[in-house]
């Protein structure tokens, strides 16, 4: 007869030697590892069907583009293992591809344009590849200092107005310089001195960004005061308006005086995004959008080059051979590619003015095809995403601001730029981000994609641990002696 069981005390019972310690969490480092590896060997293998498709030789100057690419990246991925263990291992290996793709398209019309000048015993110019490797070193200097010197991203809400400031004034002064000094293809959005040339305005977007997420913060009564209800909407109160006022205001000006629709837009939207993700009030997106309207209304019956910017994008093949030439040509490329494209190095993609800068979607377009720019879409969407992820995973509200804005000015400033290359919307001319050439815009990238990481890191670290009070029944006793005379 078998002993009986003893009693069930009520609590699961301890396996002999205790419990095994619980794993340490991931970090998911490897699996950036492993994308970042995937992201060089796509470039490298693009690079070399490049070569193959112009019959030029496999030469180092191929193997120093990409030894180059992985070296750069590999300490971009050690700063991020060291500073941001527990970043979104998605966002350092998108924006690796999309800066390795643009590498690869920016080769390409060098090889295009040598060719060229060479069929028209023109001085072959100097190749861009090359600059926009070290551009991208530069920004993998700045990226990693960021993710050294910025401990905590909320150190940022303290400086916001500073910021703020720096960032109007970072807009506005290409607007007092002389046109010599900032005027560039008719817009006035450069500080050029000599041998020296920087797009504030990348900048500026960034800064602006910290300081409406600080703002936003710091007042968020103020744009959360009950207002009238219109059609089931709650209106903001007229004294409320202030801040979205004064947004208007800079982005008509900077459409006006700069002649630049693209950053004006995306200024605009970005914080009109903020604004609506700060108070979940539609009524801020309805006044948005009628400010938006009149200032359009306005700009164009104003000022000549918004009248010329609405024909042009209206009426492309109008005037071909003048205002409507990048456009046309633009869509002539699109439809050379169709949808499978014509294959990395056959098409013509320097027939396309700005093939590096403006139109390198256009480029893209007619070597990949649909599908290719689709993956390309893919991986901004992805990047967004992963961005908005961030912001909701966050604990305080002014990290939850910071994410959202600098992932939905990826999406907006994409939108707006595959938009004018395809004609959906007018021009703006603003750059494809970490594809186009240009040390500002990718500079301002890396800026952007470092504070991404380190919200990033913040949203995925796990908390620390609380010590458990020991229970005072539990807790040890001590035999003391009893002191007499001032003597143990």
């Amino acid at each position: 007869m078998s002993a009986p069981a003893p009693p069930s005390t009520g609590a699961f019972p301890s396996p002999p030697g205790g419990f095994a310690p619980a794993p340490p969490p991931a970090t998911r480092r490897n699996v950036e590892l492993l994308l970042l590896g995937l992201a060089a060997v796509i470039t490298t293998v693009s690079l070399v069907l490049v070569e193959a498709s112009q019959e030029q030789a496999i030469t180092w100057e191929i193997a120093k583009l990409g030894a180059a690419y992985m070296a750069l990246f590999g300490v971009a991925h050690l700063a991020v293992r060291r500073y941001a263990a527990f970043a979104d291992p998605l966002l350092l290996p998108i924006a690796a591809l999309l800066n390795g793709l643009g590498l690869v398209v920016i080769h390409r019309v060098d090889l295009a344009q040598a060719q060229d000048a060479a069929f028209a015993s023109l001085p072959i110019p100097s190749p861009d590849a090359n600059q926009q490797v070290l551009w991208t070193g530069l920004g993998m200097v700045v990226f990693t200092g960021l993710l050294i010197a910025l401990r905590d991203y909320r150190s940022l809400a303290r400086y916001a107005y500073t910021l703020g400031l720096m960032g109007l004034i970072a807009l506005a002064l290409p607007a007092v310089l002389p046109d010599r000094y900032s005027q560039v293809n008719g817009a006035k959005i450069w500080i050029r001195l000599p041998g020296f040339s920087v797009q504030p305005g990348e900048f500026a977007k960034i800064l602006l960004i910290v300081f409406f997420a600080g703002v936003l913060v710091s007042k968020r009564d103020l744009f959360t005061g009950a207002g009238k209800h219109v059609f089931g909407m709650e209106l903001p109160r007229m004294r409320d308006m202030g801040p979205i006022l004064l947004v208007w205001v800079v982005s008509v000006g900077v459409l006006v005086v700069e002649k630049d629709l693209g950053t004006s837009l995306l200024i605009f939207a970005t914080v009109l995004c903020m604004l609506y993700i700060a108070t979940e009030r539609v009524g801020w997106v309805a006044v948005g959008v009628v400010l938006l309207a009149i200032g359009f209304v306005f700009a164009y019956n104003a000022f000549g080059h918004v009248r010329v910017r609405v024909a042009t994008w209206l009426h492309p093949f109008a005037d071909y051979s003048n205002t409507g030439y990048q456009i046309s040509q633009s869509l002539f490329g699109l439809a050379t590619g169709g949808l499978a494209g014509t294959g990395l190095g056959s098409g013509r993609p320097s027939q396309v003015p700005f093939a590096k800068t403006d139109f390198i979607i256009s480029a893209i377009g007619e070597e990949l095809g649909l599908i290719g720019l689709t993956a390309i879409l893919m991986l901004f969407c992805v990047f967004t995403i992963r961005g908005i992820r961030t912001a909701l995973a966050i604990r305080d509200s002014f990290g939850k601001l910071l994410a959202a804005g600098l992932a939905f000015t990826i999406a907006i400033q994409v939108f707006v730029v595959v938009g004018g290359v395809t004609k959906l919307i007018p021009l703006t001319g603003l750059t494809t981000p970490f594809m186009s050439y240009g040390g500002s815009s990718l500079l301002a990238n890396y800026v952007l994609l470092g504070l991404l990481i380190k919200v990033s890191d913040a949203a995925r670290r796990p908390a620390p641990a609380r010590k458990r009070a020991e229970p005072i029944a539990d807790a040890s006793t001590q035999l003391l002696r009893k002191v007499e005379g001032g003597a143990a």
